[in-house]
């Protein structure tokens, strides 16, 4: 079955489960339900959860697998239930080992409520990062007996191979000491950090918001023990079925229940199909044509210069015909300068020097005194002045001095006075 074949399947089997779900919730005729339930074999799919492995569960768009770690607590845990079976909807419970030792009742309710069940180690360490194989078969052990011994009898048939780490701490030796059971590793697509302490709103609008993050579609992770989660959990609901969104139920597959079929691209987080700009072009529509004919094709005659001795007859170009171009010149040209024009007097180069040397001399004057050429500045400074002359400005001698445009200095300009003698 290709990927294409698989999403209608899963469709068909929503629209048609989640009718009759809703139909089948006594007292409760506008409820969510669940919409389908999806059958897993644990040994072909060993880890889920786009937080940290490449597959996840195959769900169609608008499908929702929700799941809840750390009970049973009693009081909260007895709520969630209450609040799930109001709208008719299955969930998977990750149980600790402990909680079913202190609360067998409450492991027994899951159980008799039609929920999936399996577990969370026996005592939830935040270590299995760092724990030896032999610590951490132990947890998974003795979590596994303690469920069993809650459930009685059955415990066989019902107790499902799922297991979940603690706080996502995963580890190699974890994962393949569960998958060499049989067992699969649960992780989660998107979480509400409802372990945090927050607000009930504030957990609705996480799990909202990421859910359409990513993509509207997942695993969603709560915890049963908290308050905020039983505060939030309606609204939760209420604004899944709102929108469109359906509850799958998830079971593992045995010998009378096989597996629901799937592609092995419909397990993968990124599937081959979703990379690449193809994936988002449109499919392109199956047009439609009437009158499928062929237009006439230009014969070469029509692009031969037309032959004057061609009878009238002849049908017309199918373009019009450019102009012949001129091949002669239409503007008229101008008179050629006679080379008289360009003649000069003898005597014109000798004029044209003499001028240039007199403005280079300029007018004759006589040398400057010496005492003119040196130059005292009150500051202590003195620097060659080639061109200096002195003014008479009422009764004081007043230096003035040029300097080249090369030399010039910016510097404040001073007058410097000397008195009379």
């Amino acid at each position: 079955m290709g990927m294409a074949g698989s999403v209608l399947a899963f469709a068909a089997a929503c629209f048609a489960m989640g009718a009759a779900s809703a139909a089948d919730c006594p007292g409760h005729p506008g409820a969510l339900g669940t919409s389908r339930t999806l059958v897993v074999d644990p040994r072909k799919h060993p880890r889920i959860g786009a937080m940290q492995y490449p597959e996840t569960l195959p769900l169609a768009d608008h499908e929702i697998v929700l799941t809840f770690d750390d009970g049973p607590l009693p009081r909260n845990s007895r709520q969630i239930l209450e609040i799930l079976a109001s709208q008719c909807v299955k969930a998977t419970f990750f149980t600790i080992g402990r909680m079913a030792q202190n609360s067998p009742e409450g492991v027994r309710k899951l159980r008799e409520a039609g929920h999936t069940i399996g577990t969370h180690t026996q005592t939830h360490p935040l270590s299995m990062n760092h724990m030896t194989s032999e610590r951490a078969q132990q947890e998974i052990d003795d979590g596994i007996a303690s469920v069993k011994a809650a459930l009685g009898d059955d415990a066989d048939t019902t107790l499902a191979p799922f297991f979940r780490i603690p706080g996502l701490l995963r580890a190699d030796n974890v994962e393949d000491y569960l998958a060499s059971q049989g067992i699969q590793t649960w992780s989660s697509d998107f979480l509400a950090d409802d372990w945090r302490h927050i607000s009930s709103s504030r957990v609705f609008e996480l799990a909202i918001k990421r859910l359409e993050a990513r993509g509207g579609k997942g695993i969603l992770l709560l915890h049963d023990i908290q308050a905020r989660t039983v505060a939030a959990l309606p609204r939760i609901l209420e604004t899944l079925k709102a929108r469109g969104y359906r509850i799958v139920h998830v079971v593992p597959a045995t010998a009378e229940r096989p597996a629901t079929p799937t592609d092995p691209q419909d397990w993968l987080v990124h599937r081959p199909s979703d990379n690449g700009m193809i994936a988002h072009w449109p499919p392109i529509p199956n047009f439609v044509f009437a009158n499928l004919g062929s237009l006439p094709a230009p014969a070469r005659s029509d692009f031969e210069p037309p032959n004057e001795s061609a009878t009238t007859q002849k049908a017309p170009m199918p373009w019009p015909q450019s102009p012949p171009f001129a091949t002669e010149p239409t503007t008229a040209l101008l008179p050629t300068p006679e080379p008289s024009l360009f003649d000069m007097p003898d005597n014109f180069g000798a004029a044209l020097r003499r001028t240039a040397l007199s403005s280079r001399q300029g007018p004759k004057t006589a040398p400057l005194p010496l005492e003119a050429r040196s130059t005292h500045i009150a500051s202590g400074r003195t620097r060659h002045q080639p061109h200096r002359r002195e003014l008479p400005h009422r009764g004081i001698k007043v230096t003035e001095s040029r300097a080249p445009t090369a030399m010039v200095h910016r510097a404040p300009s001073k007058h410097l006075k000397k008195r009379s003698v």
